[in-house]
């Protein structure tokens, strides 16, 4: 059964309803969100509004953030706070795992990894540099710390994150915040992604939905977009609705593309 049932916008103070987000039409007309199902999607054109409204989710819902600070100490998601205190969550049985994931924030985070990975090795030769004259033993005393923390950073990310492609690196990243029970938001994860990735990110999925863990993800994908009895809203309509994978802007699109790029190209 997953976690968060629904999420509906609770009467604001009519100074807000003027000014961002409470402007963006989907979120002014907001009554209740169903998102009783494993894996839901937010799908629209740029400037919809479905990243705001999964920040402020995650936000409302108490996730920790991957990649980036905290989503209450964000100086740039102020506004998605004040939505998020505007939001009511229903819950089945209330998530106490899970991350807010954005893909903006994942390159950073790599990068962070790779930082600390180094300092960890620097760390260890100064250490063994200070204690050349030393015994053994004081050597793997004074070296413990480093040691152990770069085990665990290698064993959670590899050897070398940034070694690997990005898509690569995401899906470790992914595969390895993952525990069992969680809630899982996901901001356009499809960014750092091929094709091929997108797939296997799919199947991490599937075998998550099997530890007991909901998706909530904003995409522009229409291969995410093809998870199995996933629910669709579409946040181009007003008020956001359900829609079937086929009748998709995004899917149409791609697809007569695919089957007809000349025609496409010649009139661009």
């Amino acid at each position: 059964m997953p976690h968060l049932r629904s999420v509906a916008l609770r009467a604001i103070e009519p100074a807000a309803s003027g000014r961002f987000p409470f402007t963006v039409p989907i979120i002014r007309t907001l009554e209740s969100l169903d998102l009783d199902a494993p894996v839901t999607f937010l799908v629209g054109e740029n400037g919809s509004g479905k990243s705001t409204l999964l920040e402020a989710i995650a936000s409302a819902a108490g996730l920790p953030t991957v990649g980036s600070e905290s989503l209450e100490r964000d100086e740039t998601l102020a506004a998605q706070r004040e939505l998020a205190r505007a939001l009511k969550l229903t819950w089945n049985r209330r998530a106490r795992r899970g991350f807010f994931l954005r893909a903006e924030d994942f390159f950073g985070f790599a990068k962070s990894v790779s930082k600390l990975r180094a300092d960890l090795q620097r760390r260890i030769q100064e250490i063994d540099e200070e204690f050349v004259t030393s015994s053994a033993y004081a050597k793997r005393l004074a070296k413990g710390p480093a040691v152990g923390s770069l085990a665990d950073l290698e064993r959670r990310y590899g050897v070398d994150l940034d070694a690997n492609s990005h898509g690569q690196s995401f899906l470790k990243v992914f595969g390895s915040r993952f525990v069992p029970g969680g809630l899982y938001l996901l901001d356009e994860p499809e960014a750092p992604l091929s094709p091929q990735s997108q797939l296997a990110l799919i199947a991490m999925m599937g075998d998550m939905l099997r530890q007991d863990a909901q998706f909530i993800i904003a995409t522009h994908s229409p291969i995410l977009l093809g998870f199995p009895q996933a629910v669709i809203y579409s946040c181009d309509r007003v008020p956001i609705e359900a829609v079937a994978y086929e009748e998709l802007d995004h899917v149409v699109i791609t697809r007569d593309f695919l089957n007809s790029r000349e025609r496409f190209l010649k009139y661009l």
